[in-house]
């Protein structure tokens, strides 16, 4: 704790910050926490949309409305904390924790789920109350692991609470402490049936701005670090819930370790705007790249399968039936090259995406005005385009273009519509060039 405490009072010392600096802080703070905290428990919203949505209110690109709500919510509950913590003279209550779910929920809903024999059961999700059933969670081990019971829950509640208002009082514990063993028994109780993760990265907020610490982020990206450290503690305290609600300092020292670390980075984070310095980060062009795009990274990779099937199935016999149907026609042009298809990977920085394309010409009309019909098949993520385009070697001017499901061949129709295309074509380009 002696670095936290060397940190701390350099923090300290900064106080007050220039209003420019603040504001660059208070920014990064609250879009990393919304980010962060929201990724871990799945929401969708990349970065991008998230600085959008929050910054500007609004949303660009496909989004999961669920999530935009939800990403809104949590950025209220925020305010709300940093609203109730700035009033020192306001103890903790269960009231506030629940008004702060009912916040994040916004309303009640229901839940659907398909159990292991086929069939759907559904529950309601009620905002702001504790739970009415059971909730548990499946370790790596494949094991149950309970949490407390829907009876026991308003007496754990009830216990943390004042627990932690008598602690802050009694001084005994480091405010990374106090929050640390408050996250991890809020955690073991898991008092409501959505939402728990979310509640108690934002009290362990609270806790700390009220005793004039930054605010820390739990990275999603850090998920793994985070839950084993949980999880170490979880061995340690043992499975019954009611001793995990009730767990010592002591016995949660690698949660607390870790809660330290993320704090330090806060620290160090705020110091250095403190001082007008940069706070973008090292990774921020990869992570700026991966969260904005996260889509598209996180769609299925292109498999052998799905390329052997388009290529052999599809590109090949067009290209087939394009030389069968012209060949009689290339005594006509000067002369002809068969160029084999080549691979190529772009980056398409005009609409974001990456293909994959296979280029192959036939035939090359070389007359004294030379433009070659290129075939191409362009593969995307779920989807392949036939591209007919002209070329003069510096720029494609497409004659068609048509996109298809991954799940689909193309029909005689089509094939017909393009080979009337390169026809229609050099029909036209024939009788320009080289008038009878």
């Amino acid at each position: 704790m002696a670095h936290i405490d060397q940190l701390y009072n350099e923090w300290l010392a900064l106080q007050p910050l220039k209003p420019e600096d603040k504001n660059r802080l208070d920014r990064k703070f609250m879009l990393e926490f919304n980010y962060n905290s929201n990724h871990i428990e799945g929401n969708t919203l990349t970065y991008g949309q998230t600085e959008l949505l929050l910054l500007f209110g609004k949303v660009v690109d496909e989004a999961n409305m669920k999530d935009l709500e939800e990403m809104k919510a949590h950025n209220v509950c925020l305010r709300m904390v940093q609203e109730e913590a700035d009033d020192k003279s306001h103890p903790l209550t269960e009231t506030f924790i629940r008004q702060l779910h009912h916040t994040l929920l916004r309303e009640d809903y229901t839940l659907y789920r398909q159990l292991p024999d086929g069939t759907t059961t559904s529950y309601v999700i009620h905002a702001g109350v504790y739970k009415t059933r059971p909730n548990s969670v499946i370790t790596v081990t494949g094991e149950r692991f309970e949490y407390a019971s829907p009876e026991e829950t308003p007496a754990l509640m009830n216990d943390l609470v004042n627990w932690y208002n008598e602690a802050e009082q009694n001084n005994n514990m480091s405010p990374i402490e106090l929050a640390s063993v408050f996250h991890y028994r809020y955690i073991r109780i898991h008092p409501f049936e959505d939402g728990n993760g979310r509640i108690s990265r934002l009290l362990v907020n609270y806790i700390l701005t009220r005793h004039g610490y930054p605010m820390l982020v739990v990275k999603s990206k850090d998920k793994s670090n985070y839950l084993t450290a949980l999880n170490r503690c979880d061995v340690v305290v043992g499975p019954t819930p009611s001793v995990g609600a009730h767990a010592e300092v002591k016995q949660l020292e690698p949660f607390i370790g870790y809660m330290s670390k993320c704090l330090e980075r806060a620290l160090i984070i705020s110091i250095k705007a403190a001082h007008g310095e940069s706070i973008d980060e090292a990774d921020d062009w990869r992570k700026s790249l991966k969260l904005k795009y996260r889509d598209k990274l996180n769609k299925p990779a292109l498999t052998d399968e799905f390329l052997d099937n388009v290529l052999n199935k599809v590109y090949q016999p067009l290209l087939n039936r394009i030389d069968s149907e012209l060949s009689e026609f290339y005594s006509i042009f000067s002369s002809f090259i068969w160029e084999p298809g080549v691979a190529e990977f772009v980056f398409d920085t005009s609409n974001n995406t990456y293909t994959s394309t296979m280029t192959v010409t036939k035939p090359t009309a070389v007359t004294t005005a030379t433009r070659i019909i290129v075939v191409r098949l362009i593969i995307q993520q779920f989807v392949y385009k036939i591209d007919i385009s002209l070329t003069n070697g510096y720029y494609y001017d497409s004659l068609y273009n048509k996109e298809f499901s991954y799940l689909e061949s193309l029909s005689e129709q089509d094939e017909a519509d393009i080979i009337n295309v390169i026809g229609r074509f050099l029909t036209t380009f024939m009788e320009s060039n080289n008038p009878v």
